[in-house]
């Protein structure tokens, strides 16, 4: 049986500044340092984890730091991961946008919207997902922790739901974990989400 949990990397500078990180390398806040800690605390009293795979970005890997620690094991990294790459728009704050007028500021049309400036669509990130969960269906994994972003969990879900093109509009919180016991590929899986540390103030 193969048991996956995303986790959406703790609060980056970029989300305190309200910036789109896109891939540039932001870390994390003090803030989101002491929160991953305390998750990965939390988090490993309740689960047994085998394997540790993180985003190749800073903020997703020092979020996997503490796991690391209360585990015992080495996270790997894995470049299909990465959070969307926004093109001219990365680095830019929410503000900042208004004055886009090519940005697309609905979320339920970025399935083909390919952000000018060598950007992503979410077609082309599902895309690059995709041979991600060909390995995890490939053989049994046990269970596996995964650290990555936002949108990328946004495909994700999707891909675990089988509802591509459509997606959610929501997004994951910070420091939350979606829980899924994988099945058959294509499969409409369940998904639940786990709140830990700072991210429990989302469900009070």
């Amino acid at each position: 049986m193969t048991t996956l949990y995303f986790m959406r990397h703790a609060q980056s500078e970029a989300n305190l500044a309200d910036i789109l990180a896109s891939q540039i390398n932001f870390p994390l806040t003090q803030t989101g340092k002491d929160d991953a800690k305390q998750i990965a605390q939390e988090f490993c009293q309740d689960h047994k984890i085998d394997k540790v795979i993180t985003s190749s970005l800073l903020r997703a890997q020092q979020t996997g730091h503490p796991f690391e620690s209360e585990l015992g094991l080495i996270a790997s990294s894995d470049e299909r991961l990465v959070e969307q790459d926004l093109g001219k728009y990365a680095g830019k704050t929410y503000a900042d946008l208004d004055d886009e007028p090519d940005y697309c500021h609905d979320r339920a049309l970025r399935w083909k919207w390919v952000p000018d400036g060598g950007g992503e669509s979410y077609e082309m990130i599902a895309s690059r997902l995709q041979p991600f969960f060909d390995d995890m269906f490939s053989t049994e994994q046990g269970n596996v922790l995964i650290i990555t972003h936002a949108v990328t969990m946004r495909m994700i879900k999707a891909i675990l739901t089988n509802i591509l093109p459509e997606y959610p509009r929501e997004i994951a919180h910070n420091g939350e974990i979606w829980q899924v016991t994988l099945d058959k590929k294509g499969s409409a899986h369940e998904v639940v989400s786990l709140f830990y540390g700072d991210s429990k103030s989302a469900i009070s």
